[in-house]
């Protein structure tokens, strides 16, 4: 059994025994065919849906869709995250990062944030030049810049500590 939040409005149950797809205790009666990678057409109670998804991150298991031109944010929680979550250890999965480390030695090119500024998941933080290569560090989470410990044009080691966040 799925719980799934559409538009962080609108929650189902969904389960699927297949060919049998129940929504809310209701037994479902769905025809679909794909139509290529991402792409889905549907029809239910004589009614004709093109779907597509936009976007999709498993970690967060979220997806994004667009049916008929409308776009729909999904959240899926699964039987393991809402155990989690009857156990009171469901905050346990999104541990707050509190410093960005160096994942191998290399050197500074730029420094894209700076301290007190607010970040989100995915925003780039620094550029790291190592093996005569660019990488682009991302935030893993989101919070706060603290402090940071380079500037551009430092060698950093592995493992040194580059920004801190609160």
């Amino acid at each position: 059994m799925y719980q799934v939040k559409v538009n962080n409005q609108f929650q189902f149950e969904i389960s699927q025994n297949e060919p049998e797809l129940t929504v809310d205790g209701r037994k479902l009666e769905v025809d679909f065919s794909r139509l290529n990678e991402g792409s889905t057409h549907v029809i239910y109670n004589n009614q004709s849906f093109n779907t597509e998804l936009v976007g999709f991150d498993a970690n967060a298991k979220t997806a994004i869709i667009k049916v008929n031109g409308n776009i729909y944010h999904i959240e899926v929680k699964d039987q393991y995250d809402q155990l989690l979550k009857q156990l009171g250890l469901d905050s346990l999965a999104t541990n707050k990062i509190l410093e960005i480390k160096a994942p191998m030695p290399g050197l500074v090119l730029n420094v894209l944030i700076s301290a007190g500024q607010e970040v989100n998941k995915g925003d780039n933080l620094l550029v790291l030049e190592a093996m005569k290569m660019e990488n682009i560090l991302k935030s893993t989470s989101t919070g706060i810049v603290k402090k940071i410990f380079v500037q551009q044009g430092d060698k950093v080691e592995k493992n040194q500590i580059l920004i801190q966040f609160k």
